[in-house]
């Protein structure tokens, strides 16, 4: 699995939003001014040669899906960013986040009750 350009990551959150779409959904999806349909569909067809999504052809128009949920891609890429920026310790992240007030107090113990809640399933 490829790690995704900036825009590829963008169009990647309304192809999962969607599941199932033309060229022209995503397109609507943007905030104004939209991206030309042509920059749409050649960030679209990078997707499906990196194996993102596949498509399937009715008439003149290619109807896609996605082929990577969103939970694997999440899984597989803030992995990589976790070993790679905080020598592989989810504390250490943490921490950062914390230390640079991303995080409140009450959003660390939500996350420690998410923790919990995990290891009694």
């Amino acid at each position: 699995m490829n790690k995704l350009t900036q825009q590829e990551e963008e169009v990647m959150l309304y192809i999962w939003e969607l599941d199932e779409f033309v060229v022209k959904d995503i397109v609507t999806k943007f905030p104004e001014p939209q991206p030309p349909y042509t920059t749409v569909a050649s960030i679209v067809k990078n997707l499906k040669r990196k194996g993102y999504v596949s498509a399937k052809r009715y008439g003149n128009t290619d109807v896609y899906k996605p082929l990577i949920k969103q939970s694997e891609y999440k899984r597989k890429f803030m992995g990589g960013v976790v070993r790679n920026y905080f020598a592989n310790s989810y504390k250490e992240m943490v921490s950062f986040f914390a230390k640079e007030q991303k995080l409140s107090t009450d959003d660390l113990k939500d996350i420690i009750n998410l923790i919990e809640k995990g290891k009694e399933e």
